[in-house]
């Protein structure tokens, strides 16, 4: 699982920062979390390819959502025929349809827009899932978590040779499947030679928020939780009355769930040159790794148990 990070500004782009958007790649599917202005700019320049099946927006401020257009009409130049899904918080397909054609065409390839609320299974990909959770951003909004299923435990083949006099064959994957075997005149179960599941990873985006005690629902053991944390602590007034977040307040939250890894993003352009401030809060609080995002960074999300 990789992430790369399209754009990490706040409201308002810098000359460093684009706004919003995230690109998830996993096993060979892309996933786009938020899509800012300039979004399929970013594509390019940092080479992920438009080929995305899904975008999952976390509200409709325009810093979240005004690269979709160009995206569209970008993939439709690219003789796109596969069907897109667009996932956006309820009450707001009307106006992400109005925003789709805006320019008078609509794209030639299927596209579906679908509402989700808290606690939706958004999409059901077999060996994972993307739920949506409740946000705080005075306006209708979600996040978005990425659960992969446990994955089989560990094959003990030393064992398996030594102990069991088991050769390398189909009988591995049997019990690796957890079907029972005959070898030598006995009945080997699967539990003699692979261990205990192994836990996937998790992956959670908040978008814009106050924090909430559903995030830390969400984010309770994350390999990765992407935070809002717009301002510093001296603005947290202001994180509060805008429906946002500090990178204090983030670090907190991501102690509470357990995360392993924090990365804070949409930083507001009062820290441009200075963003390093907020990392240095959000270390106070938060024990594990703490990273403040930038436009082009690629951050690999490893099992648990790596």
């Amino acid at each position: 699982m990789e992430v790369t990070f399209l754009g990490t500004s706040g409201a308002v782009p810098t000359t460093q920062r684009n706004p919003s958007a995230v690109l998830l790649r996993r096993e060979g599917e892309r996933l786009l979390f938020d899509c800012g202005e300039g979004t399929q700019r970013q594509m390019m320049r940092f080479s992920t390819g438009f080929s995305v099946d899904h975008i999952f927006v976390t509200h409709l401020h325009g810093d979240h959502v005004l690269g979709i257009p160009g995206l569209l009409q970008t993939m439709d130049f690219n003789d796109r025929t596969a069907p897109l899904a667009v996932h956006a918080p309820h009450g707001t397909r009307s106006r992400l349809e109005q925003l789709v054609s805006a320019t008078g065409n609509r794209p030639s390839f299927p596209l579906r827009i679908d509402q989700v609320g808290p606690g939706d299974t958004v999409l059901d990909a077999g060996e994972y899932v993307v739920e949506a959770f409740e946000t705080d951003h005075h306006t209708e909004s979600v996040g978005y978590v990425l659960i992969e299923d446990d994955r089989k435990g560990r094959f003990d083949r030393e064992k398996a040779e030594a102990e069991l006099g088991l050769e390398p064959g189909p009988k591995y994957s049997k019990l690796h499947d957890g079907q029972a075997v005959e070898h030598d005149g006995r009945t080997i179960e699967p539990e003699e030679v692979v261990g205990p599941p192994r836990p996937g990873r998790r992956f959670v985006y908040t978008g814009d928020t106050a924090p909430t005690g559903a995030t830390v629902e969400a984010a309770t053991d994350a390999d990765l939780l992407i935070h809002d944390a717009t301002f510093a602590e001296d603005r947290r007034d202001r994180a509060a009355s805008t429906g946002h977040s500090t990178a204090k307040q983030a670090a907190e939250l991501a102690t509470r769930a357990g995360v392993k890894r924090l990365a804070l993003t949409h930083i507001s352009t009062r820290y441009a040159g200075r963003a390093g401030r907020l990392g240095s809060e959000a270390r106070e609080v938060f024990d594990g790794e703490t990273i403040v995002a930038e436009d082009g960074m690629v951050l690999n999300v490893d099992f648990p148990d790596a």
